[in-house]
C-alpha cells in the first residue's frame, strides 16, 4: 500500500477530526476515578464522541467490541471494556478513534487513578515523552526510522521494554494505511518523510520486558511479566516545518 499524500482540503477534514477527538480525551480524563467500571468508560467516551457527530472507529472495527480501548496496569492495548472496576493505582490507558466526515482520528492516553507509585508515574511520563522525542525527528526530509530510533533513545536509558509486536501507522481515509511504524531501534533509515503525511505515533512502553502475548478473548494484549505498561498516541501531520498534532485540542497533551 502506498503512502498517501493528504491535499489541502482534507488536511483540514483532519484536523477538525483530530480537534474533536482531543476533547473527548479531556472529557474522559475529567471523568476518570476509583469505582466507575471500564464499560462506563467506554459508553461515556461513545456518547462523547456521536455528540459531536462523529463515528467512533473502533465499534465494531475488526470486529471489536466498543469504542474505547480501555487497558489497565499489565494490558498493553485493545482491552475491552467491561465489568472491571477501577481503584485507586490503577493504570488505564484509553486509545479512542473517531470518523469526522470520512477520515479518521488515533489517540491514546495513560492515566493514573489517584497517585500511583514513583515507579508507575515514571512510566507514564517517559512513555508521554518518548512521543515527543520522537516526532523532534518527524520533519520532511527526515526518514520515518529517525522517529523510531529517536524513541528508543528516549526510553532504553529508563531501562523499560519497547513493545515490538505492535507499532504505529499511517492514517487517513483509513485506520490504518501505510506506512507502519516501528517504536523500536531500525537499522534500516525507512522511507522519507514528505509534507502532507499524516502518522499515528504510539509507543507502547512496558515497565519490565518489552514481550507481550494475546489473551484468549483474541484482543486484550498483555505483559508477559504481569508488570505495568503504558501507552500514548496522536495524529500528527508532516509539513514544510515543525510536524503538527492533530489530535489535541484546548493545547491540552
Amino acid at each position: 500500500m502506498a503512502v498517501t499524500i493528504k491535499t489541502a482540503s482534507e488536511i483540514a477534514l483532519m484536523r477538525e477530526a483530530g480537534r474533536l477527538l482531543g476533547e473527548v480525551h479531556n472529557e474522559l480524563a475529567k471523568a476518570l476515578h476509583a469505582g466507575m467500571t471500564t464499560k462506563e468508560v467506554d459508553r461515556l467516551g461513545e456518547r462523547l464522541i456521536r455528540k459531536r457527530g462523529c463515528i467512533p472507529s473502533f465499534l465494531g472495527y475488526g470486529g471489536f467490541p466498543a469504542s474505547i480501548c480501555v487497558s489497565v496496569n499489565d494490558e498493553v492495548i485493545h482491552g475491552i471494556p467491561g465489568p472491571r472496576v477501577l481503584k485507586e493505582g490503577d493504570i488505564v490507558s484509553l486509545d479512542a478513534g473517531l470518523i469526522w466526515k470520512g477520515f479518521q482520528s488515533d489517540a491514546a492516553r495513560t492515566h493514573i487513578i489517584g497517585e500511583g507509585t514513583p515507579k508507575t508515574r515514571q512510566l507514564v511520563q517517559v512513555t508521554r515523552d518518548s512521543f515527543f522525542a520522537g516526532i523532534k525527528m518527524a520533519r520532511a526530509g527526515n526518514h520515518l526510522h529517525d522517529i523510531s530510533n529517536a524513541i528508543a533513545d528516549f526510553v532504553e536509558p529508563f531501562g523499560f521494554g519497547i513493545v515490538e509486536d505492535y507499532v504505529g501507522h499511517g492514517i487517513g481515509r483509513e485506520m490504518h494505511e501505510a506506512p507502519e511504524i516501528p517504536n523500536f531501534r531500525q537499522k534500516s533509515r525507512g522511507i522519507r518523510l514528505r509534507p502532507g503525511m499524516t502518522l499515528a505515533i504510539e509507543p507502547m512502553i512496558n515497565m519490565g520486558t518489552w514481550e507481550v502475548r494475546v489473551l484468549s478473548d483474541e484482543w486484550t494484549v498483555v505483559t508477559r511479566d504481569g508488570r505495568p505498561a503504558a501507552h500514548y498516541e496522536n495524529t500528527i501531520l508532516i509539513t514544510e516545518g515543525e510536524p503538527e498534532i492533530l489530535s489535541i485540542a484546548d493545547g491540552v497533551r
